[in-house]
């Protein structure tokens, strides 16, 4: 068993919002990935594809979610699931959003023709 302290978890600022890495394979050796999305309202995310499945469940505000052209609203208590390769954009609604997700370990995310490994994944 292993425990993860929040003083632990590791934060990553982006011009988004603030992810939190609560669990990944280089902290605490969990198979997949877990993190917080805490984005202030009408931040949006980078428009962007992950190369595998990704699971978000929203725990309060709102997003609206542009999943190659279709825009889908999620509301708290809603859950997700956006397929791989799949261009994405994530904008939180006036209030705010803030999340959890998931996804398989060593996604790899692709904007604006540059590949990376996003940090809170690894």
């Amino acid at each position: 068993m292993t425990v993860i302290r929040y003083d632990e978890t590791r934060r990553h600022e982006t011009p988004a919002g603030v992810t939190t890495t609560l669990c990944s394979p280089t902290l605490g050796g969990a198979s997949r990935p877990v993190w917080r999305v805490e984005m202030s309202g009408g931040s949006a995310g980078p428009v962007h594809t992950i190369d595998t499945e990704q699971i978000w469940t929203v725990l309060s505000g709102g997003a609206s979610v542009r999943l190659d052209g279709t825009d889908v609203r999620l509301d708290a208590g809603d859950t997700l699931i956006l397929v791989a390769d799949a261009e994405r954009q994530v904008t939180a609604s006036a209030g705010g959003l803030t999340a959890i997700v998931t996804s398989a370990a060593g996604s790899m995310a692709t904007a604006g023709g540059n590949r990376i490994q996003p940090p809170w994944t690894a």
